[in-house]
């Protein structure tokens, strides 16, 4: 309720600064204007799953839950201003102004909230009692982060599990406290003693589980399941519904809904910004090919791109040759086949410049893993698991791994291990933000390397 006043309150102190700073005078229009900008933020931010608890979740989920409800609600307003009609007057720079600022002044609010929350619940107000069922290795991962986050404001009372090992002793804790079994934690939950409970037992429990939650529904305590779903080398998972059944995916890509639009806005925006400044060099990088060695100005190879599908990848040609068979080597140092313009562009990766028409196309992403030879892909994902996950997303021309220095020749299987856990690294942890952060890496650090050649 705080939220949702704070958050109404914000939208019309907004509005009015902004006609005050206009030096007119408020008209029914902007009653109109505000009321309904109050409402459809409302009825989007519910939607969206804005008004709920936060308190175990991180400020940038809950700031980007604010962006994309705002988004939604000045894109609702502006198509229904266009289609009722209004005086040109009225759609004016403060109206642009007062849209750009409403997701400004809702952010800070969170974050005054979560600054004062945090500090009241660190000592010990507004807090809630925690019991795991289940000494765990997730259980104690559960532990360690509600003992180490005491902002969230929860209180870890203690395991709860009477579970036997081989030597008929009841599973214990390495590090914290073993209260009891689940009979004496159900008698706390019968008493008020514990708030919420987390049942962080194994899939083979599922028996004892379900025996333990009918046991809870003569309480009021709140309960939590928890699953190492980790161990399946979970990729970009959420939850769905197949009907009435709900589900959660181990793997799939990030890029769904509004998330697959935003990239695909970032490529075509950040693309065309990249090209229109690369288009000079690209002229002049052409006409170095051309005259200095015999052969196309632009090669192009297979690859692997987005769920395994075979693209064509656009390149400057660099060697003598443009080998795209069932043989193909890999660039080494002081490779005889570079003709000497292309020694400067593979150093420099001036030759992936015409991916950008890739990245246009929509086969390629300007972020993402780098895409291999045909031949590549068969010979590693035979040799490292989880290899071809990687291809949940679309090609980059740069991605987590270069910035980070795995580029260029992978000529151990250690290092092409090392490239694919920060392919999946980058899925993982997807978002905008990190996808500028990449791309400020890359300009600051990622066009040179050792490996480079």
């Amino acid at each position: 309720m705080l939220h949702k006043l704070i958050d109404t309150t914000l939208l019309l102190l907004s509005y009015l600064l902004v006609v005050t700073s206009d030096l007119r005078l408020w008209q029914e229009q902007d009653t109109l204007t505000v009321l309904m900008a109050a409402i459809v933020f409302y009825l989007c931010a519910s939607a969206n799953g804005l008004y709920r608890s936060w308190r175990i979740s991180s400020l940038s989920k809950e700031i980007s839950k604010i962006l994309i409800s705002w988004v939604l609600t000045a894109t609702l307003l502006l198509g229904i201003t266009l289609i009722v009609g209004v005086e040109e007057s009225y759609l004016n720079i403060s109206l642009l102004v007062w849209i750009l600022s409403v997701p400004v002044a809702l952010a800070i609010s969170r974050v005054i909230l979560r600054f004062v929350t945090r500090n009241l619940r660190k000592k010990g107000f507004n807090s809630r009692k925690v019991a795991i069922v289940g000494c765990t290795r997730l259980g104690e991962d559960l532990a360690s982060h509600i003992t180490e986050n005491k902002w969230m404001g929860l209180r870890f009372t203690g395991f709860f599990d009477d579970r036997k090992n081989k030597d008929g002793r009841i599973t214990n804790s390495r590090q914290y406290d073993h209260i009891g079994g689940l009979d004496s934690l159900l008698s706390q939950a019968h008493n008020g003693e514990v708030d919420l409970i987390i049942i962080a037992l194994p899939f083979q429990a599922e028996v004892r589980i379900k025996e333990f939650i009918l046991d809870c529904s003569d309480t009021t305590t709140s309960i939590y399941i928890a699953q190492d779903f980790e161990s399946f080398h979970m990729l970009h998972g959420r939850w769905s519904m197949f009907g009435d059944v709900p589900v959660v995916s181990i793997v799939e890509s990030p890029f769904y809904d509004i998330d697959g639009l935003v990239k695909r806005i970032e490529d075509i925006v950040f693309g065309a910004i990249i090209a229109a400044v690369a288009l000079l060099p690209c002229l002049l990088i052409a006409l170095a090919v051309k005259l200095t060695s015999p052969g196309p100005v632009i090669f192009k190879q297979r690859r692997f791109g987005l769920n395994g599908q075979e693209i064509y990848v656009y390149k400057f040609r660099t060697m003598y040759c443009c080998d795209d068979g069932e043989n193909i080597q890999q660039a080494t140092k002081c490779d005889q086949r570079i003709t000497r313009v292309g020694k400067i562009l593979r150093q420099t990766s001036l030759d992936e410049l015409p991916q950008l028409i890739n990245v246009i196309q929509g086969n390629m992403s300007l972020i993402g893993p780098r895409p291999h030879a045909v031949i590549h892909n068969q010979k590693y994902r035979k040799l490292i698991g989880c290899y071809m996950l990687r291809h949940k997303v679309k090609p980059g021309i740069t991605g987590w791994a270069q910035v980070n220095g795995w580029r260029g020749e992978t000529d151990t299987i250690e290092k092409m291990e090392q490239r694919i856990r920060y392919d999946l690294e980058y899925i993982r942890r997807w978002s905008l933000f990190f996808d500028v952060r990449i791309l400020c890496l890359t300009v600051y650090t990622g066009f040179t390397g050792k490996n480079a050649y």
